[in-house]
């Protein structure tokens, strides 16, 4: 285990213990979920609560409701006598949640784009400009960047799409829409960081088509785009998948 994580971990246990905005519950569910997303922890590996408690530096209480809520989210498993693991991946999987995701955030879209004000068309804007502001620097280092540019990118990424449904006044619609990316994330970022043969395929453009859309109020050609969006990037990550020898279903 690498020391900065342990640092990490146990800072954030003091915050929480310390009458902070995150409980340790949520410290443990927080950390542990990107964990899993940006596979420290494989799928199909054992999660031990001893090794959990070791890893965050918290104690098995706050574990427990943490791989709990994980599991209702799809990213945990659980087996009689054998315990908590992280969830193992497919192709069929992969593809289930996108569709899903597809029919939960182009409804969120259309109502997003009904209801949006200016506040909203601001924040549209403003987080695609940042998000393809970290585009162009990492186009510009050629692939010298590390690990912050892709976190910066997933981050900005994450904002676009959140900010796109913001509007679309129903917390359950935007509280799916987050669960349904962070399952898609863990298909995306192995994908996202490994040497792939480049493609033709322009990912700027194609959110700022599905920007210029939903500011323009065209509701189904923006769901459309949207759509279209997600399920290239489940083609591609189905094409990673097969050469990698991941599990195909």
């Amino acid at each position: 285990m690498r020391t900065e994580d342990v640092t990490k971990a146990k800072s954030g246990a003091a915050a929480a213990a310390q009458g902070g905005a995150e409980t340790l519950a949520e410290v443990a569910y927080r950390r542990l979920r990107d964990d899993i997303v940006q596979n420290v922890f494989s799928p199909g590996q054992p999660l031990r609560l001893e090794l959990l408690k070791q890893r965050y530096g918290l104690s098995f209480s706050p574990l427990r409701e943490a791989l709990n809520r994980l599991q209702t989210e799809r990213l945990v498993v659980t087996a009689a006598l054998r315990g908590f693991s992280v969830a193992p991946v497919s192709v069929e999987e992969m593809w289930d949640a996108t569709e899903t995701r597809i029919l939960i955030e182009c409804e969120a879209l259309r109502r997003s784009i009904q209801h949006g004000d200016d506040d909203w068309e601001a924040t549209v804007v403003s987080t695609f400009h940042a998000l393809d502001l970290q585009v162009r620097r990492m186009e510009q280092r050629a692939g010298d960047g590390g690990d912050d540019d892709i976190s910066a990118l997933e981050s900005r990424h994450k904002d676009f799409h959140r900010a796109l449904i913001a509007s679309c006044r129903s917390r359950r619609l935007i509280a799916l829409a987050d669960q349904l990316y962070t399952e898609t994330q863990r298909y995306r970022l192995p994908a996202l960081s490994g040497k792939n043969p480049a493609t033709s395929r322009n990912i700027p453009r194609e959110h700022r088509e599905i920007m210029d859309a939903s500011l323009a109020r065209r509701a189904d050609e923006a769901a459309e785009l949207l759509a279209a969006h997600y399920r290239k990037t489940s083609e591609l990550i189905e094409v990673s998948m097969s050469r990698s020898g991941a599990a195909v279903a």
